[in-house]
């Protein structure tokens, strides 16, 4: 079974940047699936802010954070990341990642780690 562990977050001012990480344990997992990134913010629903396909490296956003996030992966380090620049308050949010079932949908596929808490301040 493969465990998803996220860190990387904190507390940031607005315009700051962050790089989030999402390492996999038990098997190569990172580099067989299409990935993602998803953030739920204190009151409103889990939503997707980022996926990186595989096979191959497509990459999307949410509209959201396009021009401003960066998804990759390190196979090798069985490990996807995220590049948050310019954050905003609205940014602010505990951040999972996940695999992805269908990027028709970017549903999630497994069960959620832990997370990471990212706070923007004004």
């Amino acid at each position: 079974q493969v465990h998803l562990v996220e860190s990387g977050g904190g507390l940031v001012q607005a315009g700051g940047s962050l790089r989030l990480s999402c390492a996999a344990s038990g098997r190569t997992f990172v580099g067989s699936y299409t990935m993602g990134w998803f953030r739920q913010a204190p009151g409103k629903e889990r939503e997707f802010v980022a996926a990186i396909r595989a096979p191959g490296s497509r990459t999307y956003y949410a509209d959201s954070v396009k021009g401003r996030f960066t998804i990759s992966r390190d196979n090798a380090k069985n490990t996807v990341y995220l590049q948050m620049n310019s954050l905003k308050p609205e940014d602010t949010a505990v951040y999972y990642c996940n695999a992805i079932e269908s990027v028709a949908t970017m549903s999630p596929s497994g069960s959620w780690g832990q997370g990471t808490q990212v706070t923007v301040s004004s």
